[in-house]
């Protein structure tokens, strides 16, 4: 019983370093308990168990707020993410027999492989507990993503806990913390003087938060009602008030959008040349019978349409149904009557100022999907969010939890504007600055700056420490010598 104790407490220390708590540097130590426990089990059922308890009880709690969709929403998709972190149970425990410096390789190399896999797969994957996101959001810590970005930090996270477990077992083990532990350290003291700085030209920008009349339902004329709400709010900036006007994900909806709607386009344009402001506008279109697109759009101060972006990322069972042929008897998902049709590019918009690239929503919460936009050009970020579905809950913490470390990453100014809340200004060293409450209609005013200082590391080589960290397996595995593979191979065949 009392390794299923260890297992749980686990759980809850990485919950806890996460929003609604961010306690993030409990990232360090959360599964030091769950190593503890793998270690000592002795049937592969038993790891199994205590790999299920882990997950369910963490992924449960840190996305519980997907429960106000139903439970159709929230449990497959918890017990499919505590399904992996089961098979990486049983994974540290197939090696918990050999040598320490080989379990504690494959615990690493196993806990990335692990994260890279559930931000792929299945539908394109999904990020939510990746362990990076708490570890290098803390503190001095968010200063060094720029280097190895978020997966360099679950690497380091997982690496400290996974020695911490072997120095309880066994003090002569004590390297296997210290030595992460001064890598941790000396990266917290660079990443503090030498943060990611955008000192480039600066955008005077007003994200206008709009909020909804009918939030987590649907309502009658919803779409006029939202833009009508965003338009409102845009007519009192006052001329000259800012250089860029952001309005979030589905600020505008058919039939009341710009492609299809002269009117609408009009006083977009209005409203962009009146301010003397591009003006960035965010919402779906339809394209057939069955599909939409979800579309950044932006507006310059002359009234021209500089340019569009396409979301690429479409949320599924939100803004597509996977299968849908074979889950047609699930009543639940005849709310989504129509597929999102994914745009294929990471698109960028010039201005004299600089190059602004945006994503849309469940693309922030992704590194790769702000590294592609920043590789394509963008100076600065905009990420526009809806979030109306979630009540109150963590799900907007969360995300800008992670939009903020993916800035640091790639070191750039972000501009995170929410539908609901909460939009917030987020500096290129990950410092959030002012943030609106949920549900809250209002304008928010801030300063970003365009990034003139190269690409980062983590921008050139992507996730580097993680590729690093697999190498790790292969090392521990066929490296000659006591615990290796060979040696075991022949040890059986003598036996």
């Amino acid at each position: 019983m009392y390794l299923y104790l260890a297992a749980i407490a686990s759980a809850v220390l990485m919950w806890a370093a996460f929003p609604p708590l961010d306690l993030g540097p409990l990232a360090f130590v959360a599964a030091a308990p769950f190593f503890w426990a793998i270690r000592r089990v002795e049937r592969p059922s038993e790891a199994a168990t205590v790999g299920f308890v882990w997950g369910i009880l963490f992924f449960g709690g840190l996305l519980w707020w997907i429960s106000v969709l139903g439970a159709v929403a929230w449990v497959p998709l918890t017990i499919f993410m505590a399904s992996m972190f089961t098979a990486y149970a049983l994974w540290v425990w197939t090696f918990r027999l050999w040598t320490p410096w080989r379990w504690w390789l494959v615990a690493i190399g196993g806990w990335a492989l692990m994260e890279f896999l559930r931000a792929r797969f299945p539908f394109g994957g999904f990020p939510w507990g990746t362990l990076g996101y708490a570890a290098g959001g803390s503190g001095p810590l968010i200063g060094s993503v720029q280097w190895i970005g978020p997966s360099g930090w679950s690497v380091l996270a997982i690496a400290f806990a996974a020695g911490l477990a072997l120095f309880v077992e066994d003090r002569k083990n004590w390297r296997f913390i210290v030595d992460p532990g001064v890598v941790i350290a000396l990266l917290g003291i660079a990443g503090s003087f030498f943060a990611p700085t955008a000192e480039g030209q600066a955008f005077r920008v007003a994200i206008v938060q709009g909020n909804s009349p009918c939030p987590m339902v649907h309502c009658q004329n919803e779409n006029e009602r939202i833009y009508r709400s965003h338009l409102e709010l845009t007519r009192t900036i006052p001329a000259g008030g800012a250089d860029l006007v952001v309005w979030a994900e589905n600020s505008f909806g058919p039939p009341f959008e710009p492609d299809g709607n002269d009117a609408v386009r009009n006083e977009l344009i209005e409203e962009a040349s009146r301010i003397g402001a591009y003006l960035l506008v965010s919402g779906t279109r339809l394209v057939d019978d069955d599909g939409f697109l979800n579309v950044n759009v932006l507006f310059s101060p002359e009234g021209v349409q500089v340019g569009e972006y396409a979301k690429r990322h479409p949320v599924p069972f939100g803004e597509y149904v996977p299968l849908r042929n074979l889950l047609g008897f699930i009543p639940q998902l005849d709310q989504i009557p129509r597929d999102m049709v994914p745009g294929t590019d990471a698109i960028v918009f010039p201005t004299p100022q600089g190059t602004i690239g945006s994503v849309i929503s469940f693309e922030g919460a992704f590194d790769r999907s702000i590294r592609s936009v920043v590789r394509a050009g963008a100076d600065v970020l905009v990420v526009a969010t809806n979030e109306s579905s979630f009540d109150v809950s963590p799900a907007s913490d969360q995300l800008i939890g992670m939009t903020r470390v993916n800035a640091a990453a790639v070191g750039q100014d972000l501009v995170h504007a929410a539908i609901t809340g909460r939009s917030a200004f987020i500096r290129a060293d990950g410092t959030v600055g002012e943030r609106t409450e949920l549900f809250e209609a209002t304008i928010l005013y801030g300063l970003v700056q365009m990034r003139v200082a190269g690409p980062t590391i983590f921008t050139r080589f992507g996730d580097w420490l993680m590729l690093v960290s697999f190498l790790g397996i292969v090392v521990a595995v066929f490296w000659p010598g006591e615990g290796s593979l060979e040696s075991r191979v022949v040890a059986r065949r003598e036996a």
